[in-house]
């Protein structure tokens, strides 16, 4: 009896210590398995060479005789790598496919060997993709559907994928062009399942205009041969994003909307609002609110509005059209159609002059609104060709007020009449605006008993005005004084009267617009001053 308990615990103690020499190379043997198993893992999976600076594995804290007695179960070692890039086919002319600074994740032991080894989640900081240009693109191991890329076949599920400070590159197929970027500061994505649809949360730091951007939805499966087919959905909120960091506009702005659709061709609808909207160079707040719907190409940032509604304190205008990138151009050209029915003058003044509006009315504007690639301040590029209509105008300074009430008593042969006051007046035309100068085509400005017609440009560089053109009056020369000069004016009256108008006068202004000078002659003569 005594030589089979020694025997007995002889072959105990043999098998203790062999399987503590078992659990201790085992042990020692995960951390190369691990590496082995993720760089064949994303090589298989992007058909890419795999180079990794360093991966280190850190075992629970258990003894190694545990570990091999539960198979690892439940137990999770934590693996830290930096360093990770992939080069699509070994290639070394074009940026790693996708490059990561550091990552880290942990990994149920107890599936380490099996057909499918679980990855609960995934941390990534300081990742970069660079997607290739159409053509370039790879075809993932699952094939042309490219939808069983998060799929067992490489032998890891991952349930998680947190992403921080990442940054999507869309190269160029020309090598001189500008890629296009887009930063994520924060990106949480989680599977629904093997190879569909991931749910994503975003938190993305706008650089400019600063402010915080909030997306969740839904993003997939990608599609690997036509990435512009891969379906994507979400919706967001922009807040606090402060206009004031361009040069001409102030304001902060808050929206929120719905975006569904494919890379290629994204539907983009909600609304925006600034209370506080303003230019700089007047300094009046206005409130501004915008409802938008908009066409977007993710894959190069191209922008077609449909009409879009906004309301500017209390006046309304529609804007379409279009913010694009041209093929050989670095910035984008924005091209819009702008149209606002029935506004009102006071909104507008309030927002482009300094102090109160100084008059009152309804205005109508349509306007084509062209900024091409340029550099330089934006007024410098701004291009507009478009025509206005005021109605029912009325000064609310009282000089100014004054001035249009005598103009109108004299145009009609009172013009000493104490009951023509406080008229309204009408102004119409039609103008372009390039290289900081507006050229009107056509400007009239009426009251009763008068009308001004004139052409001729406003360069808002040097503050020049230069316009020519003609005034007429209901009533005839003499007929505009008072007293003992009407009656030396009569016989003159002939010489002034033309195309049926009882006073008809050539006049033309130049100089700055706040001490302009204006000269008047009749028909067919050289101006003199007056």
């Amino acid at each position: 009896m005594r030589k089979w308990l020694v025997g007995i615990a002889g072959a105990t103690l043999l098998a203790v210590v062999g399987l503590l020499v078992t659990a201790s190379i085992a042990a020692r043997r995960v951390e190369p398995y691990l590496r082995a198993k993720v760089v064949e893992d994303l090589g298989r999976r992007f058909e890419s060479d795999v180079e990794l600076t360093a991966l280190r594995v850190h075992l629970p804290e258990a003894s190694p005789l545990r570990l091999l007695l539960t198979g690892g179960r439940g137990a999770l070692a934590r693996l830290e790598g930096e360093g990770l890039s992939l080069r699509h086919k070994g290639r070394r002319d074009v940026p790693p496919m996708l490059a990561v600074s550091r990552l880290r994740f942990e990994v149920d032991l107890g599936t380490l060997f099996h057909t499918s080894m679980v990855v609960p989640s995934v941390l990534v900081e300081g990742l970069k993709i660079n997607i290739p240009p159409k053509g370039e693109r790879p075809a993932l191991e699952a094939g042309s559907s490219g939808k069983d890329v998060l799929g067992p076949r490489t032998g890891v599920i991952i349930r998680e994928v947190m992403v921080r400070d990442a940054t999507l590159v869309i190269l160029p197929r020309e090598r001189t062009k500008v890629p296009l970027e887009f930063a994520i500061h924060d990106l949480r994505l989680r599977p629904e399942g093997t190879g569909v649809t991931m749910r994503y949360d975003a938190a993305i730091t706008n650089p400019r205009p600063p402010g915080a951007i909030h997306a969740v939805g839904q993003f997939g499966p990608w599609n690997a041969d036509e990435p512009g087919d891969t379906p994507l959905s979400g919706d967001y909120t922009f807040e606090k994003a402060d206009l004031g960091v361009f040069a001409a506009i102030a304001g902060m702005l808050d929206s929120t909307g719905h975006f569904a659709g494919t890379l290629d061709s994204i539907r983009a609808k909600g609304q925006a609002s600034v209370p506080d909207f303003r230019l700089k160079a007047a300094g009046n707040p206005v409130p501004l609110v915008t409802q938008f719907e908009a066409l977007i190409d993710g894959t190069n940032g191209n922008t077609i509005l449909q009409p879009v509604s906004a309301t500017l304190g209390t006046t309304t205008f529609t804007t379409s059209g279009g913010v694009v990138r041209h093929e050989r151009d670095a910035r984008r050209t924005i091209s819009l159609d702008a149209s606002m029915p029935d506004g009102d003058l006071r909104d507008l003044l309030r927002l482009a002059v300094r102090g109160t509006p100084f008059m009152e009315g309804r205005v109508t504007l349509q306007t084509k609104v062209d900024v091409p690639p340029l550099m330089g301040p934006t007024r410098g590029k701004l291009k507009l060709d478009g025509r206005f209509e005021v109605r029912r105008g009325r000064f609310l300074r009282a000089a100014a007020q004054d001035k249009v009430d005598s103009l109108s008593r004299r145009g009609q042969g009172k013009p000493d009449s104490q009951e023509i006051d406080d008229v309204v007046s009408g102004m119409k035309g039609s103008f372009t605006l390039e290289n900081e100068v507006i050229r009107f085509r056509s400007l009239s400005f009426g009251v009763p008993g008068a009308a001004v017609d004139l052409k001729g440009s406003y360069d808002l560089d040097k503050d020049a005005l230069d316009f020519h053109g003609t005034l007429r009056l209901q009533a005839r020369v003499s007929e505009t004084m008072t007293g003992w000069k009407r009656w030396v004016l009569k016989p003159l009256d002939p010489l002034f009267t033309k195309d049926k108008a009882g006073t008809f006068l050539r006049i033309r202004v130049t100089g700055p617009s706040k001490a302009p000078k204006i000269a008047a002659s009749r028909g067919g003569k050289g101006p003199s001053s007056r």
